[in-house]
């Protein structure tokens, strides 16, 4: 690993975990099944709302670009549909705004994630967040989360035109770090996004695994294996180590 200059990391699942989604998600379906007429609040909804998320995933994992907020959109309306009301334009709006508040404001980032990236950039490792949400997700979250500070660029596939793991994101966020894929390390959480999206460029991979951490986003049988597997994020500081 001693030819690495730069990492490239994902964003949800990998700086901060998706067990804490659900906490954070969980005030926003309670008021969204009272919305929707629902006299069982989150127990009347969850299911559906998760069932929706993977259905919908599977739709659009091997488009080569999207925007988040259309994804969202249509999981909206599939979870609509699933409790048998008509879907509501008007609804998908207040839902997709009130969870982008919720996410932005109240996630947090793993225990290890700060003092992980300020040991990176001692040793002069450049830093890229490369991750498939929209720009008014990615950009309020790099401020409170306070990892602005920290990183050279930040990436969206909004900005790229591309979503993981279409090889055009990679190859921007190459062009913008200006790096060779031989000089670049990429920690996720996904092995269709990151691991599969990164060998295609020629990027080595790093998955973080963790128990009830499995990305929304992928799935377990997938073959593509990582050249690393971490259960935590300052693994890497040993990992790299010179």
């Amino acid at each position: 690993m001693k030819d690495i200059r730069a990492i490239f990391f994902d964003l949800g699942g990998t700086l901060f975990s998706n067990r804490g989604i659900p906490k954070v998600s969980m005030p926003v379906l309670e008021d969204a099944a009272g919305r929707l007429g629902l006299s069982g609040g989150i127990a009347s909804i969850g299911r559906q709302y998760v069932d929706a998320t993977q259905a919908v995933n599977k739709r659009y994992v091997d488009r080569p670009f999207y925007l988040h907020r259309d994804l969202f959109y249509e999981t909206s309306d599939h979870m609509q549909t699933m409790l048998d009301r008509e879907p509501s334009s008007d609804f998908n709006e207040w839902f997709y705004q009130a969870q982008r508040e919720a996410m932005v404001t109240r996630i947090r980032l793993r225990r290890d994630c700060l003092d992980t990236l300020e040991h990176l950039r001692s040793r002069d490792f450049a830093l890229c967040v490369v991750s498939n949400i929209d720009n008014d997700y990615l950009e309020p979250m790099m401020k409170n989360l306070e990892l602005d500070r920290h990183f050279d660029h930040w990436i969206s596939s909004e900005s790229a035109r591309s979503c993981k793991p279409d090889r055009r994101i990679f190859e921007h966020a190459l062009v913008t770090m200006e790096r060779a894929p031989e000089e670049v390390l990429f920690v996720g959480d996904s092995r269709v996004h990151d691991v599969q999206g990164s060998r295609r460029v020629g990027i080595r991979s790093v998955m973080i695994s963790e128990e009830g951490g499995v990305s929304h986003y992928d799935d377990e049988t997938f073959e593509a294996e990582p050249d690393h597997t971490i259960g935590k994020l300052s693994v890497l500081v040993d990992l790299l180590a010179p």
